[in-house]
């Protein structure tokens, strides 16, 4: 049975709406796409660290209750568990402070079992952050030897934009790292100043990496392969009561359709069909679209029993 294996950080997001606390929920960029993942009934592993506190408890603990196998988190004894503060603005789109122990950036862990064909998943400050980047970069470095695919979801955000010289090198070598590179267009005007998707495609990620997906929020989705193939989908209407998520989950429902549909890694590098494709971007947005009905960060169980139903 195939497996998704993700690499990130936790979080618990404490979310903001006109001011006022309204949830708090177990976060993180690829963390997000993992549990949904897990509901959907994917298999899964989780590659992180939490500290030895009631939030890495309860962190830990959801994981599990979302069918994610936690047996790679490693439990620092002496650091407190990120928390982030999401503020939420009059279209639900959120603006972030994070704070984290700095003792947290030391990651280590036994690599997870890995196979050809398994999709490795990671992204975010998280993939480029140079004081992780031996262990991230080693754990890619298995994945590929492996036969896993890689996906890469940038997700670079203006929190980060004084990092950005710094940590390029790290950037470009995940971009040779990945089969398929997916950022939206507020990732690529703060890493390059380009809102273009075919710029960003011609200009910076099409030497390193031929497949390319290019989010605009609630404006089309634009994708670049092998062969020159090029092309635009429309997002579904959707009534949003946060979007926190809606990117983790774009991630989440990419990878289960390349499971559904048993897309291998062969069949990325030669060149998927448009058939293909449009059967990838619409799980895509149809996770994307049920995660943003409601406050969490992650598809509803009951959307994920749908799935499990089919």
């Amino acid at each position: 049975m195939r497996k998704v294996i993700g690499i990130g950080e936790t979080m618990l997001d404490i979310i903001f709406k006109n001011g006022k606390p309204i949830e708090a929920v177990p976060g993180g960029s690829t963390f997000n796409g993992i549990v949904s993942l897990g509901r959907a009934g994917v298999k899964t592993v989780f590659v992180s660290e939490t500290g030895n506190d009631r939030v890495g408890e309860y962190v830990r603990d959801f994981l599990r209750d979302n069918n994610v196998d936690t047996s790679a988190i490693n439990v620092f004894q002496e650091t407190k568990s990120p928390v982030s503060l999401a503020f939420l603005d009059k279209d639900n789109n959120a603006d972030y402070i994070f704070y984290r122990d700095q003792k947290h950036d030391h990651m280590d862990f036994a690599y997870p079992d890995i196979q050809k064909d398994d999709i490795v998943v990671f992204g975010s400050f998280y993939a480029v952050n140079p004081a992780l980047r031996p262990q991230v970069s080693g754990l890619l470095e298995y994945a590929r030897q492996r036969g896993a695919i890689i996906y890469y979801d940038v997700n670079f955000r203006k929190a980060h934009q004084a990092d950005v010289m710094k940590v390029t090198p790290n950037l470009i070598d995940n971009l040779e790292y990945a089969d398929i590179v997916r950022g939206s267009k507020e990732d690529f005007e703060v890493l390059y100043k380009k809102d273009s998707a075919e710029r960003v495609y011609r200009a910076e990620t099409l030497f390193y990496c031929k497949r390319f997906i290019y989010t605009d929020g609630p404006n089309p989705v634009s994708v670049f392969s092998n062969n020159g193939f090029h092309k635009e989908y429309a997002m579904p209407k959707t009534e949003t009561v946060s979007t926190i998520g809606a990117g983790d989950n774009f991630n989440a429902g990419f990878i289960y359709g390349m499971i559904k549909y048993g897309v291998t890694r062969d069949d990325v590098e030669q060149g998927l069909s448009e058939e293909v494709w449009d059967k990838l971007i619409a799980t895509a947005t149809a996770f994307s679209a049920d995660c943003c009905k409601d406050i969490f960060n992650y598809i509803s169980k009951e959307f994920g029993q749908q799935l499990q139903n089919k």
